[in-house]
């Protein structure tokens, strides 16, 4: 009963181990799921299954009929003409990262948008070409090509030459259709929960480390310099080497475009944000310097007269579909692994972001299928690996952006691109896509910032994300994400392996207990130790786990052991030759010394020393915390129970059980009494499974509070009066009595 008496409450009732508390209240059945039933249900069915499955499969069945056209249609066609300016810039931008020409970026800026409409379930994001995704893409299709011409090996499509170009499209659009088929793969078999791997912290560290990777890698246009292809370890600094050896071949035309552009475009993103409330739409500060770099590198000719580089030939309409390269896809299983899981990743968090900030569901498994179909589908018509670039899905939300509607308008503006006024784009430099890829890179870049807030936070996850960036730009985008992962999963298992344990006491002399170190005013019963172990314990973390619990009460059980049962050969030995009287007072021994062989006593079998202390066979018993006779030596102890808070400990393993069981027995044959509390009864059947229960360890050390087992430690004893250690031990002398109603107080 529970009576509360203002901001108090007195609760009334008897102390509970875990068996007393299961009979007196009896659990109600409840039927476990096996296998089969999960079975059957799957292969059930039924209409309203069907169209659950249906409306899962084509969330725009779901959404379309409710959309309010009055409402949203403005604004969807608003957003969508300003988010599909951007997707067509990116796309031609970002195209020069995967090292293909750039009209093919007007591909992956049209089919992915098509194929998410129908299958994607986030209304806000904009899918298209990512330059985190390009670098990776392009570093895979630089190996590929180098490695090609490196053999002389002709791809298995043509057995004609083909150039360089076309070797480049080939590996990127079969890079993408299998990285789409490993998604849809993986949506299909319901497992889009990997991306849980990806922490916050990692994808953070990850992104920026590959924004500095894009960074470098544009270096090559802006500064309009010939630089080789790298693709494995330390690639990194060779690319900054080869630009460095070559740094006076620049194009001053160039670098000075590239410099006005990346000035221009910082600065008036910078004023979009500023003014973002005030402005009905963001100035489209990359339409207007894309139209200004145009005009001028056509009116004056700046291809022959600064001999710059520029976008060239655009492809007009679409291309046929291609069937991928066999040795291609053979060849990079690996990176489209790499380059299909961060992209689901980057695209999931997008989406997860704005469904939570506008109040509607998304679901992973979907998502995988929606940008698998589009990567296939684009990779098939000579587009490649997109996800979602976080400035475009800003401009499509903020900008009024209610649904995928938006999406399709976008997508017409692109189409109009590759059907109508490409070729508009031709004398464009490519300096000036470089600065306007470079220029949305600063999101990302500033994400530096995140170390000094995990630093505050967290210093394992600011751990997580200083060696995945290191890790990243040493190994290269897909060996670095790899190595990532392993390290956050090491560090979990570091924590885990080597957990904060502490040891408790009483606060207040009621039914609290804490770290001892953190409270002065701290209470403890004498000949009690109350040990805490905040995560799993398993074959990792077993041994440290009891050499943290030596520690904790001072002793080892097992030497303790080992000790009594030497002493006690010893002492039968005196007593079977008569050199040991009894008396009231004590023992006598009857001469002054006694010599024993330690050589005998160690050279015997170590499972005798480890049996449980007998002295039945004495006729006398054996207080191992008197003196004892002559050249007899065990160590004292004053630890009579020991409470071990299992409340965070979440699992147990095989091995883990076994080292748990024989700590315990050790504990158990030196007169010590164990008691785990804060376990469920799923935990200690999983112990009766395992056949962890015997004549020395019962279920009856279980309780349901460390307050139970401390209570039921005081009535077992006998303690009429309870010492607590404390620093104020003066003033805590008055006795602790236990009241009916299970808790601590000072007897009057």
């Amino acid at each position: 009963m529970i009576e509360p008496i203002g901001n108090q409450y007195v609760v009334a009732r008897q102390v509970y181990s875990s068996s007393a508390f299961g009979e007196e209240h009896k659990k109600k059945y409840r039927h476990r799921k096996t296998f089969l039933d999960h079975l059957k249900v799957c292969c059930s069915c039924s209409t309203q299954k069907v169209k659950r499955i249906a409306l899962s499969l084509f969330p725009i069945a779901s959404w379309l009929p409710a959309y309010k056209l009055r409402r949203w249609l403005l604004s969807d066609i608003c957003s969508g003409i300003s988010t599909g300016i951007v997707a067509v810039l990116q796309g031609l931008s970002f195209a020069l990262l995967v090292n293909i020409p750039a009209g093919y970026g007007l591909y992956a800026a049209f089919f992915p948008i098509i194929v998410y409409f129908f299958l994607g379930t986030s209304r806000h994001i904009s899918v298209g070409p990512f330059p985190v995704l390009s670098a990776m893409l392009g570093a895979v299709v630089s190996r590929i090509v180098s490695t090609a011409n490196t053999n002389s090996m002709q791809l298995s499509n043509d057995t004609s030459v083909i150039d360089d170009d076309t070797k480049a499209v080939l590996a990127a659009t079969t890079i993408t259709v299998l990285s789409g088929i490993i998604q849809l793969a993986l949506g299909a078999l319901r497992v889009g929960f990997v991306v849980i791997y990806l922490s916050e912290p990692l994808i953070s560290g990850f992104t920026t480390a590959a924004a500095v990777h894009v960074l470098v890698s544009q270096l090559k246009f802006l500064l309009q310099l010939t630089v080789p292809s790298y693709t494995d370890p330390f690639s990194f600094f060779k690319v900054l080497i080869s630009i460095f050896s070559q740094i006076q071949k620049t194009n001053i035309a160039d670098l000075v475009t590239s410099v006005i552009v990346v000035v221009v475009v910082s600065v008036f993103k910078e004023i979009n944000d500023h003014f973002k409330a005030k402005l009905p739409v963001p100035i489209p500060i990359e339409f207007i310097v894309t139209v200004i770099a145009t005009g001028l590198s056509y009116g004056f000719d700046f291809q022959n007269r600064f001999n710059v580089s520029v976008v060239g030939s655009m492809p007009t309409g679409f291309q046929p579909p291609t069937t991928p390269d066999v040795q291609i896809l053979q060849d990079t299983i690996g990176d489209s692994f790499s380059i299909a899981i961060v992209g689901f990743a980057v695209a999931f968090s997008v989406a997860r972001f704005y469904s939570l900030k506008h109040d509607y569901k998304i679901d992973g498994n979907q998502e995988l299928i929606a940008l698998g179909l589009s990567n296939i589908v684009c990779g098939s018509f000579g587009g490649f690996s997109g996800s979602t670039a976080l400035s475009r899905s800003a401009i499509q939300e903020s900008t009024g952006g209610k649904t995928q509607i938006a999406g399709i308008i976008s997508a017409v503006i692109v189409l109009i691109v590759i059907v109508g006024i490409g070729f508009l784009l031709e004398p464009l430099q490519k300096s000036v896509l470089s600065a306007l890829a470079l220029g949305n890179l600063k999101g990302m870049l500033m994400q530096f910032t995140e170390i000094g807030r995990l630093w505050r936070k967290d210093k394992y996850d600011c751990l997580v994300w200083i060696m995945t960036f290191t890790l990243t730009i040493v190994l290269g985008l897909a060996l670095g994400l790899a190595a990532s992962v392993a390290f956050e999963l090491l560090t979990i298992v570091w924590r885990t392996q080597f957990p904060k344990c502490s040891t408790l006491a009483n606060v207040g002399r009621s039914n609290i207990y804490k770290n001892r170190k953190d409270y002065p005013d701290m209470y403890e019963p004498e000949g009690v130790k109350i040990f805490r172990c905040p995560s799993p314990i398993y074959f990792a973390n077993i041994n440290f786990f009891k050499q943290k619990v030596i520690n904790a009460i001072g002793f080892s059980p097992l030497r303790i052991l080992r000790k009594r049962n030497k002493a006690l050969k010893k002492i039968r030995k005196l007593q079977k030759e008569g050199l040991l009287q009894v008396t009231p007072k004590g023992f006598i021994c009857t001469v002054d010394s006694i010599r024993d062989s330690e050589e005998e006593v160690d050279n015997n079998q170590i499972e005798e020393l480890d049996q449980p202390v007998n002295t039945t066979d004495l006729p006398f018993q054996i207080d191992w915390n008197a003196d004892l006779p002559f050249n007899i030596v065990v160590p004292k102890i004053s630890l009579h129970s020991l409470i071990l808070d299992f409340s965070a400990v979440s699992f147990l393993d095989v091995s883990s059980m076994s080292g748990l069981k024989k700590m315990f027995q050790e504990f158990i044959r030196i007169k010590v009494d164990v008691y785990i509390v804060g376990t469920d009864d799923d935990f200690i059947e999983k112990l009766a499974q395992c056949e962890f229960f015997d004549d020395e360890i019962k279920d009856s050390m279980f309780f349901l509070t460390i307050h139970d087992a401390v209570l039921h430690i005081l009535m077992k004893k006998d303690y009429n009066t309870s010492k607590f250690n404390s620093s104020q031990e003066k003033e805590i002398k008055s006795d602790f009595t236990i009241n009916t109603n299970g808790s601590l107080r000072n007897r009057e």
